[in-house]
Protein backbone atom coordinates (compact mmCIF):
# COMPACT_ATOMS: atom_id res chain seq x y z
CA UNK A 1 0.00 0.00 0.00
CA UNK A 2 2.69 2.16 0.71
CA UNK A 3 4.19 1.50 -2.12
CA UNK A 4 1.17 2.45 -4.36
CA UNK A 5 0.77 6.19 -2.74
CA UNK A 6 4.60 6.90 -3.14
CA UNK A 7 4.00 6.01 -7.19
CA UNK A 8 1.04 7.95 -7.23
CA UNK A 9 2.16 11.41 -5.60
CA UNK A 10 5.47 11.10 -8.03
CA UNK A 11 3.12 10.48 -11.00
CA UNK A 12 1.20 13.69 -10.30
CA UNK A 13 1.89 16.42 -13.08
CA UNK A 14 3.25 19.81 -10.90
CA UNK A 15 0.09 21.46 -9.26
CA UNK A 16 -0.71 24.20 -11.81
CA UNK A 17 -0.21 27.05 -8.94
CA UNK A 18 3.37 26.34 -9.98
CA UNK A 19 2.85 28.03 -12.94
CA UNK A 20 2.54 32.14 -12.80
CA UNK A 21 0.11 33.40 -15.40
CA UNK A 22 1.31 35.94 -18.07
CA UNK A 23 -1.73 38.76 -17.94
CA UNK A 24 0.18 41.28 -20.30
CA UNK A 25 1.47 42.12 -23.81
CA UNK A 26 4.27 43.42 -21.94
CA UNK A 27 4.85 40.72 -19.64
CA UNK A 28 4.52 37.91 -22.25
CA UNK A 29 7.16 40.00 -24.41
CA UNK A 30 9.62 40.18 -21.61
CA UNK A 31 9.58 36.37 -21.07
CA UNK A 32 9.67 35.16 -24.77
CA UNK A 33 11.58 37.89 -27.24
CA UNK A 34 14.70 37.75 -28.45
CA UNK A 35 14.42 34.21 -27.06
CA UNK A 36 14.04 30.56 -28.93
CA UNK A 37 10.71 28.35 -28.09
CA UNK A 38 11.64 24.86 -27.89
CA UNK A 39 9.47 21.84 -27.30
CA UNK A 40 8.92 18.52 -28.58
CA UNK A 41 9.06 17.15 -32.03
CA UNK A 42 11.25 19.32 -33.04
CA UNK A 43 9.47 22.43 -32.67
CA UNK A 44 11.52 25.72 -32.46
CA UNK A 45 9.73 28.95 -32.49
CA UNK A 46 10.73 32.53 -32.39
CA UNK A 47 7.44 35.63 -31.16
CA UNK A 48 8.65 38.69 -32.79
CA UNK A 49 7.26 41.86 -30.95
CA UNK A 50 5.75 42.72 -34.40
CA UNK A 51 2.98 40.31 -34.07
CA UNK A 52 4.83 37.29 -35.94
CA UNK A 53 5.58 33.92 -35.51
CA UNK A 54 8.06 32.22 -37.09
CA UNK A 55 9.75 28.47 -36.88
CA UNK A 56 9.77 24.78 -37.32
CA UNK A 57 7.55 22.07 -35.94
CA UNK A 58 7.37 17.82 -37.25
CA UNK A 59 9.68 19.23 -39.70
CA UNK A 60 7.94 21.76 -41.33
CA UNK A 61 8.11 25.50 -41.61
CA UNK A 62 5.75 27.27 -39.57
CA UNK A 63 4.77 30.82 -39.86
CA UNK A 64 2.11 32.88 -37.32
CA UNK A 65 0.56 35.97 -36.18
CA UNK A 66 -0.47 36.63 -32.69
CA UNK A 67 -1.79 39.66 -30.42
CA UNK A 68 -3.11 39.82 -26.95
CA UNK A 69 -6.54 40.35 -25.76
CA UNK A 70 -8.52 40.03 -22.83
CA UNK A 71 -5.65 38.73 -21.11
CA UNK A 72 -4.93 36.01 -23.84
CA UNK A 73 -2.06 35.52 -26.34
CA UNK A 74 -4.31 34.72 -29.57
CA UNK A 75 -2.36 33.31 -32.08
CA UNK A 76 -2.91 31.73 -35.70
CA UNK A 77 -0.32 29.34 -37.55
CA UNK A 78 0.51 28.30 -40.73
CA UNK A 79 2.10 24.94 -42.37
CA UNK A 80 2.42 23.26 -45.54
CA UNK A 81 -0.08 20.72 -44.44
CA UNK A 82 -2.02 22.66 -42.12
CA UNK A 83 -3.45 26.03 -41.23
CA UNK A 84 -4.43 26.50 -37.94
CA UNK A 85 -7.25 29.31 -36.74
CA UNK A 86 -6.93 31.93 -34.08
CA UNK A 87 -7.21 30.37 -30.51
CA UNK A 88 -6.17 32.49 -27.51
CA UNK A 89 -4.40 30.84 -25.37
CA UNK A 90 -3.67 31.35 -21.32
CA UNK A 91 -0.02 31.61 -20.80
CA UNK A 92 1.93 30.83 -17.78
CA UNK A 93 5.35 30.59 -16.71
CA UNK A 94 7.48 28.75 -14.33
CA UNK A 95 11.29 29.23 -14.61
CA UNK A 96 12.69 28.36 -18.09
CA UNK A 97 9.02 26.77 -19.60
CA UNK A 98 6.34 28.87 -20.65
CA UNK A 99 3.14 26.97 -20.90
CA UNK A 100 -0.07 27.72 -23.64
CA UNK A 101 -3.03 26.34 -22.90
CA UNK A 102 -5.75 26.75 -25.99
CA UNK A 103 -9.31 27.65 -25.63
CA UNK A 104 -8.48 30.34 -22.93
CA UNK A 105 -7.10 27.61 -20.41
CA UNK A 106 -9.65 24.77 -21.19
CA UNK A 107 -7.24 22.66 -23.75
CA UNK A 108 -4.59 20.99 -24.64
CA UNK A 109 -1.37 22.40 -22.80
CA UNK A 110 1.80 22.69 -24.14
CA UNK A 111 5.00 23.33 -22.73
CA UNK A 112 7.76 25.03 -24.29
CA UNK A 113 11.18 25.28 -22.83
CA UNK A 114 12.75 29.08 -23.26
CA UNK A 115 16.32 29.38 -24.81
Amino acid sequence: MRFLLVALLFAMPLPAAAFERVTSRDAFLSVVEGKRLIGARGVVLAVGRNGTIAGRGFGLRVRGGWRWADGFFCRTLDTALRDFPEDCQLVQVQGDVVRFTAQRGRGDVADLRIE
